[in-house]
C-alpha cells in the first residue's frame, strides 16, 4: 500500500503514530465530545486533531487509554479503527447517540448493542452480508455491569445501522420508500432496540482484525413512540453513556490485568 504520509510515521487520516494511544479506545462520533470524555481520564493530553478525527490520550487505573472521534457513519468509523489498530489499540467502545425503535426505549435511556443490522455499505466491503455484526461479549457484559452499578436504565439488544439519516426520518419522500418502510417495520417487529450509524461497520471491522468492540448509546428520543402517540421525551445528556463506558473500561482493565 502507498504510504500517503511520505514517511511521517503518522496515520494518514487520524494523524496518530504508534505508541500515542492506549490499547483501550472510546469512539464517539462528534469531535467536540472528545474533550468531554477525556476529562474522565487522568492526565489527558491532545494527541491529534485531523479532519473529523480528534484524539486524546490519558490513563485510567494507571493504564493508557484514549478517545478518538470517528465522524458520522461507518465509512469514517472503520478508517479510525483500522488506523488505531496500527497504532496499538485492540479494545474499542463506541459511545454515542441513537434513536429508539422498541417502544420500551425512552429518551434518556442507555442502549447497549449486542449486535447490529448491516443496513449500511461499509461492512459489505469487508465480508458477505450473511456474516453477523456482533459485539464482543466481554465488552458487552462490562457495559451491562456498568449500567447496573450506576443505576442507569438501559436496554441490551440488536440495533440497526444505516447510512442515510433522512432515509430513517422521512422515508416516504424517497424513491426507495417501499423498501425502507417495509424493512423498518420488520426490524421493529423483531424487537430492534434503536437505530444508529456506526456499530455494524465497527463490529465487522473488529471481527476481521481480531480485536474487541462494543457499543453503548444515549437514546435521544423514539420516533415509534411519537408515531403511536406515546410520551416521547427528548434527552441530549451524552454524559449518561460516557459514564457507562468509562465504568466499563475500568472493569475491562482490571479483568485484563488479572488474566495476565
Amino acid at each position: 500500500m502507498i504510504d500517503y504520509t511520505e514517511g511521517s510515521g503518522k496515520q494518514y487520516h487520524i494523524g496518530v503514530g504508534k505508541g500515542e494511544v492506549g490499547r483501550y479506545v472510546l469512539l464517539p462520533g462528534d469531535p467536540k465530545r472528545c474533550e468531554k470524555i477525556a476529562k474522565h481520564f487522568d492526565n489527558p493530553k491532545l494527541v491529534a486533531d485531523s479532519r473529523e478525527y480528534v484524539t486524546y490520550t490519558g490513563t485510567l487505573l494507571g493504564v493508557p487509554v484514549s478517545v478518538t472521534s470517528t465522524g458520522i457513519g461507518g465509512a469514517s468509523a472503520s478508517i479510525a479503527m483500522e488506523e488505531l489498530i496500527v497504532c496499538g489499540a485492540d479494545t474499542f467502545i463506541r459511545v454515542g447517540t441513537c434513536g429508539g425503535m422498541d417502544t420500551d426505549v425512552v429518551g434518556g435511556d442507555v442502549v447497549i448493542a449486542t449486535g447490529a443490522i448491516r443496513f449500511e455499505g461499509t461492512s459489505k466491503e469487508y465480508c458477505p452480508i450473511e456474516y453477523p455484526a456482533v459485539a464482543d461479549l466481554t465488552i458487552t457484559n462490562a457495559l451491562v455491569n456498568a449500567a447496573e452499578r450506576l443505576g442507569q436504565r438501559y436496554h441490551a439488544g440488536v440495533v440497526q445501522c444505516k447510512d442515510a439519516f433522512y432515509g430513517q426520518h422521512r422515508p416516504e419522500t424517497l424513491p426507495n420508500h417501499a423498501e425502507l418502510e417495509t424493512k423498518w417495520d420488520a426490524w421493529c417487529r423483531m424487537g430492534c432496540k434503536a437505530s444508529e450509524m456506526e456499530s455494524a461497520a465497527l463490529f465487522i471491522c473488529a471481527a476481521y482484525n481480531r480485536v474487541r468492540c462494543g457499543s453503548c448509546f444515549l437514546a435521544v428520543a423514539n420516533q415509534e413512540r411519537a408515531r403511536l402517540g406515546l410520551p416521547n421525551p427528548q434527552c441530549h445528556d451524552t454524559e449518561l453513556p460516557i459514564r457507562v463506558a468509562i465504568e466499563a473500561l475500568k472493569e475491562l482493565i482490571q479483568k485484563d490485568q488479572a488474566a495476565n
